[in-house]
């Protein structure tokens, strides 16, 4: 049916929707704008009443300790989802970064080991940036790659677990400073850079345009196979800088699980925080406060003294859920 009726004189109206319609469609977006947080703060009050534990200073840090690397990586992570890109291999490459780190710690000492760290991170993000960035290859078959030979490159350094590493390195991830623990404050200073830096700046809207039209984005004049590279490069960076915080905290470097399923961990939260695949829009706010409710998850799953396996099992769910929740708020959007 045509949505214009004709008007005696020949003129023609349009059919106006109905005012139902409009207003379940705005209540749809309020519902997706709002049910991350909500879902959040409700978690955690469940958990408090299930266990009084929780909702303690002690637990609430340790929360923010364990998940340091998670919110740095997510934090780079977002920007380069946003601009429609994504990169499989943190997980594996968190594992590289760790176990040549923690190689070169016990070798050559503090600082050679910290650079060698953070040169495995960037050389691999550079490397995903020139393929994907410069020579257009496929992000998904680049970025499995990766996730496959930095795996095995791993375990093969590695051969086992890693440690004994300078009481500088193990004392920085377990101190605190004004109560507050390293790796927490840490975290906290690169994703509020990473907050201004998208927010304050025009490399936000830069990201977000490549991710809505690529072409129309070098028209205008942005540097897109630049900026890509840039944004894989700078993920290998964080991912180098979670690598080394997360062997500081645990003092060793088990190659065989260090950064097992970290890549599904960061996909979960980007999604939950309503960056999809296709980039175009997203916030870090948001994918931080995804983060967070992955780790209360997490966290309150083993004071409830519930298996890994049932665990993974509820991650896997939640990841489900996330994907879910974008395609509702692409078919709000579509039919606003």
């Amino acid at each position: 049916m045509s949505d214009t009726l004709k008007t005696p004189a020949g003129s023609s109206l349009k059919r106006s929707k109905p005012r139902s319609s409009h207003g379940l469609k705005s209540l749809g977006l309020m519902i997706t704008r709002w049910i991350l947080p909500v879902a959040t703060v409700a978690l955690m009050a469940w958990f408090s009443w299930q266990t009084p534990v929780f909702f303690t200073t002690d637990n609430l840090l340790a929360i923010a300790t364990q998940n340091a690397p998670t919110f740095i990586v997510a934090a780079i992570f977002a920007m380069l989802m946003m601009a429609g890109y994504v990169d499989l291999s943190v997980g594996s490459v968190l594992a590289l970064v760790g176990v040549s780190a923690g190689l070169a710690l016990n070798s050559w000492g503090l600082v050679p080991g910290i650079l060698v760290g953070l040169a495995v991170g960037i050389a691999a993000g550079l490397l995903n940036g020139v393929l994907i960035g410069l020579l257009s290859f496929s992000p998904i078959v680049v970025t499995l790659g990766g996730l496959a030979a930095a795996r095995g490159l791993a375990q093969y350094l590695g051969q086992g677990s890693i440690y004994g590493f300078p009481d500088a390195f193990a004392n920085f991830g377990s101190d605190s400073w004004l109560g507050l623990p390293n790796l927490a404050i840490f975290a906290a200073a690169i994703c509020l850079i990473s907050v201004i830096a998208t927010t304050c700046f025009p490399v936000g809207r830069q990201i977000i345009a490549i991710g809505v039209n690529p072409r129309a984005a070098f028209l205008i004049g942005i540097r897109v196979r630049l900026v890509v590279t840039l944004l894989y490069t700078l993920t290998g960076l964080a991912v180098g800088i979670a690598g080394l915080l997360q062997i500081a905290r645990l003092n060793s470097a088990p190659s065989g699980t260090l950064g097992d399923g970290f890549e599904v961990i960061i996909l979960t939260a980007v999604l939950l925080g309503g960056v999809p695949f296709t980039g175009g829009k997203g916030s870090i706010w948001r994918v931080l406060v995804g983060v967070w409710l992955i780790g209360t998850l997490r966290n309150g799953l083993i004071l409830l003294d519930i298996g890994t396996e049932l665990s993974g099992i509820i991650t896997g769910g939640v990841l489900v859920m996330a994907a879910a929740l974008e395609a509702i708020r692409y078919y709000i959007h579509k039919t606003k």
